[in-house]
């Protein structure tokens, strides 16, 4: 018997599919998917609508995936080729980040934003564990200038503390109704904020390191939660690291909004904004008017679709 359903949890192995009529069929993949997408780990992933075969002794494999309207991919591990599907038909993706214990480095949150830039994923910033930062000046300085470096571009920044109920109803508001992603680095409390805005979800929570200021993973497969009021979470294991895979140098500039309007201003049509004369976006820079955290990211990310490390700040 053949019918459609949405992946809403995978393993790796198995995928969990929810059927029109709320039944959970636990599928697997057809051989043949696999080797379709030779690059992807994952063919098939969370948020997907697919079709699958039941089969008298009670298994089911899943034969094809319907068209994504978006998807975000990141690359498998630092060297690797391959890429892996993190999350499809995605209304928006909520990165979660810390500034302490621990802290999410620019360059980590850049590249994701240019991932959901480059596959059309609208991209919302938490900045979480907010109550670490107040009541301190150096703490409320550095909260109060990233997340207005980042609202300055045209980023919605939310700041959210699970211990204070900071920002926990605004953020309940946002996902309401919609299908959104969670990501970050593993120890920015994303279980945290999902036990709150989830009644009886009881994810389970890890510890930072101290000796390292790292997270503990705690989430170890991809799952799609339902939210009271309507509207789904994707929950991801934590990362460390988002690479991205198979970016076009040329359009690299295209997925950082503030550099791609600036470069509009370039002497020449096709300029690398790395040494050219006449760029508009190294005179910005060079005058604060783009930040240099955001530039070093463009960089890093040229870097890696070049292959080499050719592409320097150049002063």
């Amino acid at each position: 018997m053949t019918k459609k359903g949405v992946v809403i949890r995978s393993t790796g192995s198995w995928h969990v599919v929810r059927t029109d009529d709320g039944a959970e069929v636990n599928c697997r993949v057809k051989g043949a998917m696999r080797l379709m997408g030779l690059r992807c780990t994952n063919p098939v992933a969370v948020g997907d609508v697919v079709t699958f075969i039941s089969k008298d002794d009670g298994t089911a494999m899943i034969a094809a995936v319907d068209p994504r309207r978006n998807y975000i991919i990141r690359r498998a591990s630092n060297l690797s080729r391959e890429f892996q599907i993190i999350g499809a038909n995605l209304d928006r993706a909520l990165l979660v980040v810390t500034l302490i214990q621990p802290e999410t480095s620019t360059t980590f949150i850049d590249r994701f934003l240019a991932t959901c830039e480059a596959y059309t994923v609208p991209a919302v910033l938490a900045i979480n564990k907010a109550d670490l930062l107040h009541g301190d000046n150096d703490g409320e300085a550095l909260l109060n200038a990233v997340a207005l470096l980042y609202r300055t571009i045209g980023y919605q920044v939310m700041i959210t503390s699970t211990v204070t109920g900071e920002g926990i109803a605004e953020l309940r508001q946002l996902l309401e109704g919609k299908t959104t992603l969670l990501s970050g680095n593993s120890g920015v409390g994303k279980s945290s904020l999902i036990n709150a805005l989830i009644p009886g979800a009881s994810l389970r929570v890890g510890e930072v390191s101290v000796a390292h200021n790292t997270g503990m993973h705690t989430t170890t497969f991809s799952e799609m939660l339902d939210l009271p009021g309507g509207g789904h979470v994707i929950d991801t294991p934590g990362v460390k690291g988002f690479g991205t895979i198979d970016f076009e140098r040329e359009q690299v500039s295209h997925y950082f909004p503030e550099i791609f309007e600036q470069g509009k201003h370039c002497r020449y049509g096709n300029c690398t904004h790395t040494h050219e004369p006449g760029c508009a976006v190294l005179d910005a820079v060079k005058h604060s008017y783009i930040s240099e955290s955001r530039y070093t990211s463009y960089l890093s990310i040229l870097n890696d679709t070049d292959g080499t490390d050719k592409y320097r700040k150049p002063f």
